[in-house]
């Protein structure tokens, strides 16, 4: 404990392997690269997690001396609603944002849901990532994970329409949503959202890029699309009205719980399914995301699923069900 009484914060790198690769249209990866805020006072620690992501600019060397960076401004009480305008949205702010979080819960001895006074998250069903890769091999994981529910299958570009009608082959009963992390262009933007309609598929996530997804509007979609790297928090609403039917929000990109779960409400307000979403990372970057699943209409909460190893206390999984945290984890 400071001699103030404020938090003392610390931070530092984790390195979590992949359980074999993970491929989207951006290339791939073998292993998880986390940030991890800890903020301690009178005893207790506070934790949150962060997954730094090149597309938006990030590194986790950036990350961290951007947490360190604010020491002294822990110590001499900056607070979780001056953090929002200290800090811009991403992966820093998450993880300081859901130490502050956590250490109020732990300090308090209630969960975090009850001081926020929101619902209690239930244990619901996650989706499961299917990665890039030539159709019969994204056949082959599919045919593995057929029992799961929800697969959400990525995509990249050209050669799309025979990996969806594989991998529909291969999880004949699977829902099915689709991430092609902006790979598609308008010249193949009908024919790919027409293969995905024909294969069953209920969602597909940004597949236009960023910035230049106009042609959304302008067309008669035949299923519903979902914003994610097109939108970030709050301010990114109002643009993507006419475009997008849902949007996903993560809190690396909303930059924390606090900026999350306003802008939950913000979207469900516009009209806008929300799914819950991650970067692969470990359940306590997760954990805090689950307070956003009771507003949800899909879930994607598979990042300690695709680890070789989870942290300690880490989330429980049955199967594609996903329970909230136990409070030795988070909140």
């Amino acid at each position: 404990m400071t001699s103030n009484g404020f938090p003392i914060l610390d931070a530092q790198i984790g390195h979590w392997p992949i359980s074999g690769s993970f491929t989207i249209s951006r290339g791939a990866k073998t292993e998880a690269v986390t940030v991890i805020a800890e903020l301690r006072q009178d005893g207790v620690v506070g934790r949150g997690e962060c997954v730094p992501y090149p597309r938006y600019g990030e590194t986790p060397e950036g990350a961290l001396s951007a947490l360190l960076a604010m020491r002294d401004a822990i110590a001499s009480g900056l607070d979780r609603d001056a953090l929002q305008a200290a800090m811009p949205p991403g992966a820093a702010r998450n993880a300081l944002d859901c130490a502050m979080h956590d250490l109020a819960a732990k300090r308090g001895r209630r969960r975090i849901w009850d001081l926020l006074g929101r619902r209690a998250p239930e244990p619901c069903v996650t989706a499961y990532t299917i990665s890039l890769a030539a159709p019969d091999i994204m056949a082959k994981a599919a045919a593995k994970a057929a029992h799961r529910p929800l697969l959400k299958i990525k995509l990249g570009g050209d050669g799309d329409p025979a990996r969806i009608a594989a991998v529909r082959t291969a999880a004949p009963q699977s829902q099915l949503i689709v991430d092609a992390n902006e790979s598609w262009t308008e010249a193949n933007l009908e024919a790919n959202l027409a293969a995905c309609a024909d294969a069953g598929v209920t969602l597909v996530e940004q597949p236009l890029p960023a910035g230049k997804d106009e042609a959304l509007a302008s067309m008669t979609r035949p299923l519903a699309v979902c914003a994610d790297e097109s939108v970030h928090d709050r301010n990114s609403l109002d643009g993507l009205r006419g475009r997008y039917d849902a949007v996903n929000i993560k809190l690396d990109k909303t930059g924390g719980l606090t900026e999350a779960l306003a802008m939950a409400d913000a979207a469900r307000a516009l009209g806008f399914d929300i799914m819950v979403g991650c970067m692969v990372g470990t359940s306590l970057s997760m954990a805090p995301a689950m307070l956003l699943t009771p507003l949800a209409r899909y879930v994607d909460l598979d990042g300690p699923l695709l680890l070789a190893e989870d942290c300690a206390h880490g989330l429980y999984y049955e199967d594609s069900l996903v329970y909230p945290p136990d409070p030795a984890l988070w909140g």
